[in-house]
């Protein structure tokens, strides 16, 4: 992605830039704090003291922006911040969920997620030297409401994926995909069109 320094008037901290999704430096002790709390409830909830179900759920609901009920995330889960990342209700994720929420990852209803998926909003330069001063950004990631995600799918930054959709283990999804169609590939490519009845 092709960097455009931030005017220079912009009065906004790195962490109201961050979740704006323009250019930020990690370095606001805001997002080092944030880091640290997604870190210490990540551990919890990977951890051994939290085999039981009602620990399990209260210590998600603290770590993710929301979580619907009868929703199922089997550890362990990997994010950044989790404050980002709403997950509806009655969704299945496997193990190993890789969620870089920089910004907002919303994943609908009734989805069905694969061990070892990763969702990944960041973006950095494709120029060496603001990648070397630590520039980044971020694009949201939204899955529709009964997509199955297959294992070790990949979700790249800006992707909408659409309600009823399938994505093949394995693949990569590098540009959106509509509602209702079998997704296969790296890049994922439609391959048919699905029944959704």
């Amino acid at each position: 992605m092709t960097f455009d320094p931030p005017p220079s008037d912009d009065g906004r901290t790195m962490t109201e830039r961050m979740l704006a999704g323009d250019w930020y430096v990690a370095d606001d002790p805001a997002i080092v704090e944030a880091q640290r709390r997604a870190a210490a409830l990540m551990s919890a909830y990977n951890g051994p003291e939290a085999l039981d179900d009602a620990r399990r759920r209260e210590l998600l609901a603290e770590l993710l922006g929301s979580v619907g009920e009868g929703t199922e995330i089997r550890p362990p889960l990997h994010v950044d911040y989790g404050s980002q990342l709403h997950v509806g209700a009655r969704t299945f994720v496997n193990f190993g969920l890789v969620a870089l929420d920089v910004v907002d990852i919303v994943i609908g209803d009734d989805v069905q997620v694969g061990p070892n998926v990763q969702l990944l909003t960041p973006v950095h330069p494709l120029e060496a030297g603001p990648r070397r001063d630590k520039w980044e950004a971020a694009r949201p990631i939204t899955i529709g409401d009964n997509v199955w995600l297959g294992g070790g799918v990949i979700v790249c930054p800006g992707v909408t994926i659409g309600a009823d959709t399938v994505v093949g283990a394995g693949s990569v999804v590098t540009k959106d995909l509509p509602a209702g169609v079998l997704a296969l590939g790296n890049p994922a490519r439609v391959l048919r069109e699905l029944d959704r009845s």
